[in-house]
């Protein structure tokens, strides 16, 4: 075998390699997963104006995500609102610099909802994303591509900032260094090298828990049975103001009452400071993985019932912000 041939193999196991270590120590950064996001996306459609409908399927139509990216959720999604809903996080992908945009870092120990844009990164948070692809959308002049990206992103901004540990953050990348178990079964690995941690408490809240309350039912039937469950509660969410950080206030709400205060093992707040990993902050991963946190089934029955509150709230929203956005 030549060198040349010996080489190409190295790099290809070498690439390889990488790419599973990418999928093992990833951080978790897509909030509510596909089905949550779904969910959001189909329910905000059924209150959609048929105007407002027609029109937006019509953006998105003309203007198509690029087919070459690769869809996490997949690409058998026939529903154009639905298959809209997770986008951002597949650009995410290739465009990191997007990342920030995704959540608004709420310290878990502010208690009063004042000047909460203090905390909105310089590079950008959730809220002005939401406010800044508004604007953008609603302009009829800005070029088609440019408005139906701007569609994209608010129909998965929406969902985000709904997504309690999306609001919130004690010095644990927003629960991603909070090592949980779904179960009595399962072997605490605490160490610290570990630069994260699978299942944490934002991934299960991402996914686990929404899968949980959505027992078997697709997107489209969850989204229909939230509608039915929250009708009585729908109208006062509609009449209330299109604010964005309002809405991250709530999502922090629920992860100080529920998300963090629900836990059988109390944590401390910790200081407000932003880590790339969960060996910083003093070891903030092993320090939380030595508290062997299981998530009783009492813990999950109330995160679920806090999720369909969320996942409603998100839904009905964004339908109003895409009914003013297309008039």
């Amino acid at each position: 075998m030549n060198s040349t041939l010996r080489l190409n193999k190295l790099y290809s196991a070498l690439s390889i390699l990488a790419f599973v270590a990418y999928l093992v120590f990833a951080p978790s950064a897509h909030a509510w997963g596909c089905e949550g996001h779904q969910t959001v996306a189909l329910l905000a459609e059924k209150h959609l104006t048929p105007s407002a409908k027609q029109a937006l399927i019509k953006l998105m139509q003309d203007n198509p995500i690029d087919s070459t990216l690769t869809r996490r959720c997949g690409t058998d999604i026939a529903d154009p609102f639905a298959d809209a809903s997770t986008w951002a996080d597949d650009f995410r992908k290739l465009h990191p610099e997007t990342g920030q945009m995704h959540f608004l870092d709420i310290p878990l120990s502010v208690n009063v909802p004042s000047n909460l844009e203090q905390f909105c990164d310089p590079s950008g948070c959730v809220t002005k994303a939401i406010h800044d692809k508004l604007l953008i959308l609603k302009d009829k002049t800005k070029p088609g591509p440019d408005r139906a990206e701007a569609l994209r992103y608010i129909i998965h901004f929406v969902g985000d900032v709904h997504q309690p540990l999306h609001g919130s953050n004690n010095g644990d990348r927003g629960g991603n260094c909070v090592p949980v178990k779904l179960s009595s079964r399962g072997t605490f690995h605490c160490t610290t090298a570990h630069k994260t941690y699978s299942p944490n408490l934002h991934s299960v809240w991402d996914s686990e828990l929404v899968v949980r309350g959505m027992e078997g039912r697709t997107p489209d039937q969850y989204a229909t049975d939230l509608d039915t469950e929250f009708a009585s509660e729908i109208p006062d969410w509609q009449s209330g103001a299109t604010d964005p950080i309002a809405w991250a206030w709530e999502s922090h709400q629920a992860a100080v009452d529920t998300a963090y205060g629900a836990l059988p093992k109390h944590i401390a707040f910790e200081p407000n400071v932003n880590i790339k990993d969960c060996t910083e902050n003093n070891g903030i991963g092993k320090r939380m993985c030595d508290k062997r946190i299981r998530l009783s089934s009492e813990y999950q029955d109330t995160a679920v019932g806090v999720i369909e509150e969320r996942l409603a709230q998100a839904g009905i929203r964004l339908a109003m912000l895409l009914n003013d956005a297309a008039n």
